[in-house]
């Protein structure tokens, strides 16, 4: 080897005096200041060579060529992997790194003839040699995930093992020992912050010494290639097992609502998997295989992930442009806080220039879920405008609208945070005291109060029409006090919603009980004893049938909430009940017709205060 050393030596020598030298005289001078640093340039050996120069500079290179032929025909022929003995690689990849100094050496005189007919046989060596660390490169990974329990093709992953709440080793080969097989159960995947180790540590070392042969021989598109095909299928096949579907943007919006949620679940599950332990592990191989290689290893990592992402991404889109109907805000919603929650995974994960499409898209489609929650809510402002003001709630009750909205509110407003953002973010300008938000919801209380007003003038019976907007008013009121819509609207609100229901309530009692009230008024001015009793005789008798008229129709009308109901009997007995004592109290001390007073009181004052105690008991379905 030291003899073909210094042959190799002499030649490049002898070529950079023929290539510098402009003429044999320059030459020589060259030659001569060669053999005064280095014993091994004397004149004679110089000279020796001269005159065929280009066959021994040949020989040497044909000598190497076929010493390097030899060892890499017999890798390349071999059956066996080569990876499967070490001894074996090592060599191999010595055979490669020193075909690879001799190209790198003989490079700068490929312009001479017999030279570059060399270096085209060592090109054509070292493609051999790379099309068989390439089939060695996919086995090692296949054989290395197998090894390591993560084959795709198998059911019992390991890493999978962690992402199912229960799951079955259906190792073939298990069951055909015939013994009894302790059969692991995974517990629940709750705590994210794991990174796994894709393939042993060892394999990952042979995998990156590889991976720098290919990449230094100029075959690194093909290496990146056969990494990226080995990892987006194990990949792909995780995803799956999380129970995640490839399906179309128009599959999705064909679903059925009640699938569309259960598959909303599993979409949620498989993000937060794939964006915190499954892309950050497999970014972290791909770091470890093509080390001190950036680009390679950005764009392989990539090319590994982009198909998983895009099929989560496609998911969120579809959610984003889907249906605006109201019932779907809740799944909605929780699209969209899992994208928000996992920005920072999509910022840290894709941080390269290769994935920076992917990184941008995760944003777009995150912003496209808040421009559908919004879309949303002005649905919901079109179904309260839509609803028709036709058949009257029986009794003056509940409405169905304002219960739906109502519940729908309260419930939305669990996520009160989450909404503040989305509003934030629609480039809306707030009130000097008003979150977005706020007026948002200020604005769909005001459109349900309007609407509840055009329902009301469906009664024709006005006393009826202030049971209805008393109830409803007071049903809007409880439901923003016990929540967050509350904290929302604010106190100032709840107060002035609370004068209103009283002024339902005045109402009420102005347009049927104080019609009663006058009747229970004594006219002094009537001409003598009798006159007044004939008065007050005939106004018991109205009052008589009317207030029999009045409890048996209010007695048949609702009043939902218990508080409210006994505030108004207590009421219209403090408006009624003494008037009623005062007046019949007087009419049996008018002499003679006081005497048989009896014959037209029809009610004492208990009466009229258990009278009273039986209204609004119709029926109070339908009051959550």
């Amino acid at each position: 080897m030291a003899e073909n050393g210094e042959e190799k030596l002499l030649a490049v020598a002898r070529h950079i005096a023929k290539t510098l030298g402009h003429n044999e005289s320059m030459a020589d001078d060259i030659l001569q200041i060669f053999s005064t640093f280095d014993g091994r340039f004397s004149r004679e050996k110089l000279a020796e060579g001269q005159a065929g120069e280009d066959g021994s500079g040949v020989a040497v290179l044909e000598r190497a060529l076929n010493s390097i032929d030899g060892q890499i025909s017999r890798f390349v022929a071999a059956d066996q992997p080569i990876w499967a003995d070490p001894a074996d690689s090592a060599a191999f990849l010595d055979t490669i790194d020193e075909l690879v100094a001799i190209i790198r050496e003989w490079s700068p005189m490929a312009s001479e003839k017999p030279i570059g007919v060399c270096l085209a046989r060592a090109d054509d060596m070292m493609q051999q040699a790379m099309f068989r660390i390439e089939e060695e490169f996919r086995s090692l990974m296949e054989r290395g995930a197998e090894s390591f329990g993560l084959n795709p093709q198998g059911d019992a992953a390991a890493m999978n093992h962690r992402f199912d709440s229960e799951e079955e080793d259906d190792d073939d080969r298990d069951f055909q020992n015939g013994d009894d097989i302790q059969i692991p159960v995974a517990q629940p995947l709750t705590d994210y912050d794991l990174i796994i180790d894709a393939l042993p540590s060892a394999t990952i070392n042979d995998l990156h010494e590889m991976a720098k042969r290919m990449l230094g021989a100029g075959f690194g598109k093909s290496c990146s290639h056969v990494y990226s095909a080995c990892r987006r299928e194990f990949l792909e096949e995780s995803m799956s097992r999380l129970g995640l579907q490839k399906l179309s943007i128009e599959e999705v919006h064909k679903m059925p609502w009640q699938e569309l949620e259960d598959e909303i679940d599993r979409w949620i599950k498989a993000a937060n998997v794939a964006l915190r332990i499954l892309f950050p592990s497999e970014r972290r191989l791909c770091d470890r295989v093509f080390f001190g290689f950036s680009s390679p290893a950005d764009l392989s990592f990539m090319e590994v992930c982009r198909g998983s992402t895009i099929q989560l991404l496609n998911f969120a889109d579809a959610i984003a442009i889907g249906s605006r109907s109201p019932e779907r805000l809740f799944k909605v919603l929780d699209v969209f806080e899992t994208m928000r929650d996992l920005m920072p995974e999509f910022e840290s994960v894709f941080s390269d220039q290769f994935c920076s499409v992917l990184r941008n898209e995760a944003v777009t489609i995150w912003k496209r879920l808040g421009e559908s929650i919004r879309g949303i809510f002005m649905e919901l402002e079109n179904l309260i405008r839509r609803d028709p003001a036709k058949a009257a709630v029986p009794g003056g009750g509940l409405h169905p609208i304002t219960r739906y909205v109502m519940n729908y509110l309260r419930a939305a407003c669990r996520s009160r945070q989450t909404l503040e953002q989305v509003f934030e973010d629609s480039n809306g300008v707030p009130s000097k005291d008003s979150t977005l938000l706020t007026v948002q919801m200020s604005w769909i209380m005001e459109l349900l109060e309007s609407n509840l007003e055009v329902k009301s003038k469906v009664y024709k019976d006005p006393a009826l029409c202030y049971v209805f907007l008393m109830n409803n008013g007071r049903y809007i009121v409880q439901k923003v006090k016990d929540g967050d819509l509350g904290l929302l609207l604010g106190d100032d609100w709840i107060r002035k919603h609370n004068a209103k229901v009283r002024q339902y309530h005045m109402n009420y009692q102005r347009s049927s009980w104080n019609k009663m009230l006058g009747l229970l008024k004594v006219d002094n001015t009537a001409a003598g004893m009798t006159g007044l009793g004939k008065t007050m005789k005939e106004k018991l008798k109205q009052f008589n049938m009317q207030f029999d008229d009045i409890c048996k129709m209010h007695s048949t009308w609702v009043v939902f909430d218990e508080q409210l109901r006994e505030e108004l009997k207590i009421s219209l007995a403090r408006l009624l009940v003494p008037a009623y004592g005062n007046f019949i109290g007087r009419f049996q001390n008018l002499g003679d017709i006081g005497k048989n007073a009896d014959r037209y009181i029809k009610y004492g004052v208990e009466d009229i205060e258990a009278r009273i105690n039986e209204l609004f008991k119709g029926t109070t379905t339908g009051r959550k």
